[in-house]
């Protein structure tokens, strides 16, 4: 059974399933599927690298349409090169840092590799480069993790035949966003992975809602990973979900390097394995509970700083922790739905499961009327 929602005429899509992903092969993936594969933005530095990605799904997507996810906060946070920044950040958290990689038995780069950059992501010059870019392929969605975008970014995307969806985690962010002209709002409860608010998903989503109107189509995000969660947030009023994490443990994340230390770490996990820190970035977010993130809670570990000085701060940390393989420290974003994610499938497996378990929640409920 195939579930239409006015998402899917919105979007040009076959389901109401949005795929976030900071991997190309998995945004295309889930396009090919029926859904609206977004590729995550702020990993990519170099804007030359960010156009070879969104090259190959143009090439890779059946035609099918895409969106792209970056990351713009509100304020303009600190800006310049990653060694003006550096000298920002104190000596203190410097020494930590070092002193916990020595601790967790982290090695060294190897043979006196230098650490690349940083994500400079972050900062709001680099997500500019990334919204030039977008705005020269046929993306259908542009999104900004960190609320609306700014007014000229909205114009510009709107000029270009592209909607412009926003992430909130509030019904008060949901209003200004809709004001400021974003099309799509995308309610993320406190149950997401990544950069995430404090209210859950059932409280929140309904409130959003409401507050913007049948007129603003709003996607469900955080703790969603199969069809009965698809369908709650269907009877929530939502027209859809944004999904992230459920996407971690497909065959085609694997194409990133670290994946195999990740997806064995996210196998093992439960429910109960996330932590909202603010030490991946300067700002709250989900990621997998480990002993890296532990050692950030213990006494004396020094409180995280703003961004993008702090991810600046662990940048090298966290080549580190992912070269060494080991899934006990490996610094990853993720919500509280990697309990309910055992195996490793492909993602147009997952998607078939997803319409078919939503299709029979909804056939089941409406078997109770």
């Amino acid at each position: 059974m195939s579930v239409r929602t006015p998402l899917c005429d919105l979007l040009g899509v076959e389901h109401p399933v949005v795929g976030f992903s900071p991997s190309e092969h998995v945004a295309a993936a889930v396009s090919r599927a029926g859904g609206l594969g977004v590729l995550g933005c702020v990993r990519y530095n170099d804007p030359a690298e960010l156009e070879a990605a969104l090259t190959w799904m143009d090439q890779n997507t059946d035609g099918r349409p895409y969106g792209i996810d970056v990351v713009m906060p509100a304020r303009v946070p600190a800006e310049g090169t990653p060694a003006d920044l550096s000298r920002l950040i104190p000596p203190q958290h410097q020494d930590f840092v070092e002193r916990t990689l020595r601790e967790l038995g982290v090695p060294p780069l190897p043979g006196g590799e230098q650490a690349a950059d940083g994500v400079l992501g972050w900062l709001h010059s680099v997500a500019r480069q990334h919204v030039e870019v977008a705005l020269a392929h046929p993306a259908r969605l542009i999104a900004n993790a960190l609320g609306a975008p700014p007014p000229d970014v909205i114009a510009g995307a709107h000029d270009h035949g592209m909607l412009v969806a926003a992430l909130a985690g509030r019904a008060g962010h949901a209003t200004r966003q809709v004001s400021s002209g974003v099309d799509i709002v995308v309610a993320q409860g406190y149950e997401a992975g990544g950069h995430t608010g404090e209210i859950a998903s059932m409280v929140l989503v309904p409130e959003i809602v409401d507050a913007v109107g049948a007129a603003t189509p709003v996607l469900a995000a955080g703790g969603i990973g199969c069809g009965r969660q698809i369908a709650a947030a269907l009877a929530l009023g939502a027209a859809g979900v944004w999904m992230g994490s459920a996407w971690l443990v497909t065959e085609e994340y694997r194409h990133l390097s670290a994946a195999p230390a990740v997806q064995q770490a996210l196998l093992g996990a439960t429910s109960s394995d996330t932590t909202r820190t603010r030490i991946y970035s300067g700002k709250p977010a989900r990621l997998l509970k480990n002993r890296w993130t532990d050692a950030w809670e213990q006494p004396g570990a020094p409180e995280p700083l703003r961004m993008p000085l702090q991810n600046l701060l662990v940048s090298e940390a966290h080549q580190r922790l992912m070269r060494s393989g080991r899934p006990d420290v490996v610094p990853m974003p993720a919500g509280q739905i990697i309990g309910r994610m055992t195996e490793i499938r492909p993602v147009a497996d997952v998607m078939a499961s997803l319409v078919r378990e939503t299709g029979e929640a909804l056939d089941r409920l409406d078997g109770l009327r």
